[in-house]
């Protein structure tokens, strides 16, 4: 029952990052809206929900996390356009995250919290960076000086043992990871990789720490390849276009989080070490 319960919590949370991630675009300039960008921005989180296509106020019926979706068949109720498949998705993959960091080792409410939150914010960094190939500084920064902080916090708390060698470890991961990158923005001149990327990987290696960076960046690196090939293959891409890297990033960030020391186990007894 409570995983059941867990997992609603996080489809609900996944909707709200849905309305976040359509008030940075308004912001942004990304989104139009025929009823006045600056009034649907306004009534975003001081009024009711509306449709983003018609602006038509939405009642409860309408937003129910992924069920509301299913039972309108992807349409509005109102204008009987598309709804993006953005909105189930987003509500799934949170609430499959949300559930995931429950049933992981994180026993603690402050832990659980934290990683949430976490969990939270690369949600809406993959998402936009995905749309519109831009990390959004307003909410890595956050994701950042949270990680810092409770980094910093657990690193140093009375009775751990290594405590400076943690700390450490997590500086030397997150300056090191943002060093490579920085590297490759400078050398190709910001062509091979965006100097969001370089924030981006700085806070995952403050988060994940060493050796979990390594797995986050072999995977990114790994699946980024992959589905680049795919594409060009398909030819929905050329060797010239513009690919988003922080969704791959991201991906690597939670198979580190919730496999990395297994993954690393596996290659030292792969090497025999």
């Amino acid at each position: 029952m409570i995983f059941l319960v867990v997992f609603i919590f996080g489809l609900a949370v996944g909707s709200f990052l849905n309305a976040f991630i359509y008030r940075l675009e308004v912001r942004h300039g990304f989104m139009s809206n025929p009823q006045g960008s600056k009034d649907l921005l306004r009534k975003l989180f001081t009024g009711r929900s509306q449709c983003p296509l018609c602006a038509h106020t939405l009642t409860w019926k309408d937003l129910i996390p992924l069920l509301s979706f299913v039972l309108l068949k992807g349409k509005c109720r109102y204008c009987k356009k598309k709804i993006s498949f953005q909105y189930p998705l987003v509500e799934l993959g949170v609430g499959i995250l949300f559930l995931l960091i429950f049933v992981s080792s994180f026993i603690h409410t402050f832990e659980l919290l934290y990683l949430w939150t976490i969990a939270s914010l690369l949600m809406v960094i993959f998402v936009y960076d995905l749309k519109h190939f831009i990390i959004p500084d307003k909410v890595l920064y956050p994701a950042i000086g949270l990680v810092l902080l409770w980094q910093t916090f657990s690193s140093f708390q009375i009775g751990e043992n290594l405590t400076k060698l943690s700390f450490l470890q997590m500086l030397f991961a997150g300056l090191g990871a943002a060093g490579f990158f920085l590297a490759i923005y400078l050398f190709t001149k910001g062509k091979a990789m965006g100097f969001g990327d370089v924030k981006l990987v700085l806070f995952m290696g403050l988060f994940l720490s060493w050796p979990n960076i390594l797995v986050a960046l072999g995977v990114a690196f790994g699946t980024g390849a992959i589905v680049g090939l795919a594409l060009i293959f398909l030819k929905r891409k050329t060797m010239r276009s513009e690919v988003s890297f922080g969704p791959f990033l991201i991906l690597g960030t939670f198979t580190a989080l919730f496999w990395g020391e297994k993954l690393v186990d596996f290659y030292l007894l792969f090497l025999g070490v």
